[in-house]
């Protein structure tokens, strides 16, 4: 067995013992091509490796923030991922999708012609506060020591069963029918796309999410985030 030789803690880069920071996830990167990239750079900052993780994962079709621990922190990731988040994007009613966003094709829905905002104000306010949420076929969530998406992928039926989520917040930025801006304050667990699909559903049309931007996550701002170009020079 090699011999291992402590670092003394004044010597330990701040990597090592432990730092937060936020990336401005682009569109169509996965949250893993992300930690991946920071890692490689505190690799290069470092001389050595640093364990790195991320507190919450984005869709790749979503952007916006992303926590990414180093060292220590890691160990504080589930503190991070349990606070509030916060989301903008954008749902399209009258039209559905087997994913609930653009990751499968587009299809009919009904007519939401006879919809105003009255309807979709009266939607939004039962979508408001504790609810049970549906996860979507196509996510992680575990079923049979599988993830969701693979049954969903392969056709398989599957009935994923409801959880408490809680929606802080819930309001109707813009609404250029069929497309409705929104601005999301809720919990940990809840998925937008499960949103707009119970959205549909209470409208009698259909809808889907066509564009997600986390902006928040507890104090942690998009706007503090660091843009992955920082990154890019630096070889995965």
């Amino acid at each position: 067995m090699k011999n291992t030789v402590e670092i003394p803690e004044s010597e330990r880069h701040p990597l090592e013992t432990g730092q937060v920071i936020l990336v401005d996830k682009p569109l169509e990167w996965t949250s893993f091509n992300v930690v991946s990239r920071v890692r490689n750079w505190a690799h290069r900052q470092m001389g050595r490796r640093v364990k790195t993780g991320h507190a919450g994962t984005l869709d790749p079709l979503a952007s916006g923030l992303l926590i990414i621990c180093t060292g220590r922190f890691t160990k504080r990731i589930e503190e991070f991922q349990a606070q509030k988040k916060e989301y903008t994007g954008t749902f399209v009613i009258g039209s559905v999708t087997k994913s609930f966003d653009l990751e499968s094709e587009v299809m009919p829905g009904g007519d939401y012609s006879h919809i105003g905002e009255k309807e979709i104000q009266d939607a939004v306010k039962r979508l408001t506060g504790p609810i049970m949420q549906v996860p979507p076929v196509f996510s992680a969530v575990k079923v049979q020591g599988k993830r969701a998406y693979q049954f969903a992928r392969a056709d398989r039926e599957l009935k994923l069963e409801a959880k408490p989520i809680t929606v802080y917040e819930f309001e109707i930025t813009r609404m250029a029918l069929p497309e409705i801006d929104f601005r999301i304050v809720c919990s940990k667990g809840t998925y937008i796309r499960a949103i707009a699909r119970d959205l549909g559903d209470l409208l009698g049309c259909g809808a889907y999410l066509s564009a997600l931007r986390r902006t928040k996550i507890g104090d942690f701002k998009v706007e503090d985030a660091h843009r992955i170009e920082e990154f890019l020079n630096y070889p995965q």
